[in-house]
């Protein structure tokens, strides 16, 4: 390493400053760390609030926890790993592999852990954000990359009597292993992603377990074949043979797309099949009916499950539909005017997704604050650059997110992006680089033009959608095009403004 990629020395009492500032220990953090990296860049922090990294990998480790992506797909092409058990990750391989990344690509001397950031404020006259941490430390940066995703922050129902609830509470993201449910009544508010994957799994231990359900989701089977020991060997010593797999499972999920953004209408053979499913893993006609949804699928996320169904005939297991009016602190009432009785209550009721940013404190240009934009919904470019936020680039930002395919494609094409936004800085010695008004709108524009055509518009209320109605969470298309749009930009996207003369330092060259 040279010294021009080494941090700067500092006078004494007076914060370091580095080329770059990440915010989250997730994959986007992680991914941007190791491309940095690659790209013979050192002078970087990875700011981390958490005692340890890992994202919303290290926060769910809910009993059952798993992605719904093959693994060969959710992970990083430029850090592969082929010792995956099986097609479809849980929770303890994926945090393992995040740790192994943090270890083989030696980021350990660039982490801040059990360091939240509360506040960062770009300084105008310096071309620098400054951070105050809340462990008092302060950090200065000439690019602040955040990436602290949607799903990190639980969203609590506001059902009067919660917090007077006598038993155990907790959310699923919060998963209190110490309770024991042996034994035990529980309740469980919602359907989603999460309570498919660890109702089947209490359902096995709790006395009575009382599942509560707003809407229905779509359910498909899970081919998750664990992978044996000669394909592992093979994907181990053979490279190509592991990056033809990555194509090939990246295509076959693409082509999804056609359903959900292009022509929503084909995703009704989809629906005769999770309808065919359903028919021939529950048992009770009045469950089944409960458990289908009268919206198209693919308007909320369409979850894959081998064993949730089953779980429902069991007859320890009761599906509720009636909406709940109030819990007491022994149970859960319905409009009905029934009180259950429970001991245990957990929340199964997803994220804020629209408002992941809560308190932080992201100061910008003339005192724009980016938590208020984005509850504002103030458009972004490609949920990556804000205009009024010099310097600032976002990972996993608004409308990034994908019904079809894997969110980590996205993630490195907004990781290459940002290094391409660094580069360009770099070759001009500029002090700042800012998206125009007139990009961000023409890409505003354009987003919402094609978002109304799909599956995700058709009707269905789902954590894609804000308090307004409109999809926050998810890309309108191809993921390929938005590689593409990251990969090929007009230089007249982003203003860059020359290095102040208060700024000395020459900036890397990789």
């Amino acid at each position: 390493m040279s010294d021009r990629h080494a941090p700067r020395p500092e006078a004494a009492g007076t914060p370091p400053v580095h080329q770059v500032a990440i915010i989250g220990g997730g994959f986007g953090g992680i991914g941007m760390a190791i491309r940095l990296r690659q790209a013979g860049v050192d002078d970087f922090v990875l700011v981390e609030q958490a005692s340890a990294i890992g994202g919303t990998w290290r926060d769910n480790h809910y009993p059952g926890c798993a992605c719904d992506i093959p693994a060969n797909l959710y992970s990083l092409s430029f850090a592969p790993r082929a010792a995956w058990s099986r097609r479809y990750p849980t929770q303890p391989e994926i945090l393992d592999y995040l740790n192994d990344c943090v270890a083989r690509f030696g980021l350990q001397p660039h982490l801040r852990l059990g360091a939240a950031m509360e506040e960062a404020v770009f300084d105008t006259a310096r071309g620098l954000w400054c951070l105050r941490l809340a462990n008092g430390a302060r950090i200065e940066a000439r690019m602040l990359v955040l990436s602290v995703g949607l799903l990190q922050r639980p969203a609590i129902p506001a059902i009067e009597g919660l917090d007077r609830f006598a038993g155990a509470c907790f959310h699923s993201a919060r998963w209190d292993h110490g309770v024991e449910l042996a034994g035990k009544r529980v309740a469980v508010i919602g359907t989603g992603a999460s309570a498919i994957q660890f109702v089947p799994r209490i359902a096995e231990q709790a006395a009575q377990l009382d599942l509560y359900q707003r809407t229905p989701p779509w359910i498909l089977p899970k081919h998750d074949p664990p992978a044996g020991r000669l394909r592992r060997q093979a994907l181990r010593v053979v490279p190509l043979l592991r990056r033809t797999l990555r194509a090939v499972t990246y295509w076959q999920h693409e082509v999804r797309a056609v359903g959900f953004v292009l022509a929503p209408r084909l995703m009704e053979a989809v629906e005769r099949r999770a309808r065919s499913y359903a028919k021939r893993q529950l048992a009770d006609g009045d469950v089944r009916a409960a458990m289908t949804p009268a919206y198209r699928i693919g308007c909320k996320r369409i979850l894959l499950s081998n064993d949730f169904l089953p779980a429902l005939n069991r007859s320890n297991v009761t599906l509720l539909t009636r909406p709940i009016t109030r819990v007491t602190p022994h149970g859960v009432c319905t409009e009905d005017g029934v009180e259950r009785p429970a001991d245990i209550l957990i929340l199964a009721t997803g994220f804020r997704a629209s408002d992941p940013l809560g308190d932080l404190r992201i100061v910008g240009r003339d005192g724009a604050d980016l938590a208020q934009a984005w509850r504002d919904r103030v458009p972004t470019r490609l949920g990556l650059a804000v205009n009024g936020f010099p310097n600032l680039f976002l990972l996993g930002g608004p409308n990034t997110g994908l019904g079809h395919n894997s969110v980590v494609f996205m993630l490195e094409a907004q990781i290459d992006h940002v290094l391409d936004c660094l580069r360009r800085m770099w070759s001009r010695r500029a002090a700042e680089i800012e998206v125009t008004a007139q990009a961000v709108r023409s890409a505003e524009a354009d987003l919402q033009r094609r978002m109304a055509r799909t599956v995700w518009m058709s009707g269905c209320r789902s954590w894609y959608l804000d308090a307004t109605g409109h999809n926050t969470a998810l890309w309108p298309g191809f993921s390929i095009g938005y590689w593409l749009r990251t990969r090929f930009t007009a230089r007249s996207v982003y203003r860059l403004r020359d290095e102040p003369a208060q700024a000395s330092a020459v900036p890397p060259e990789p």
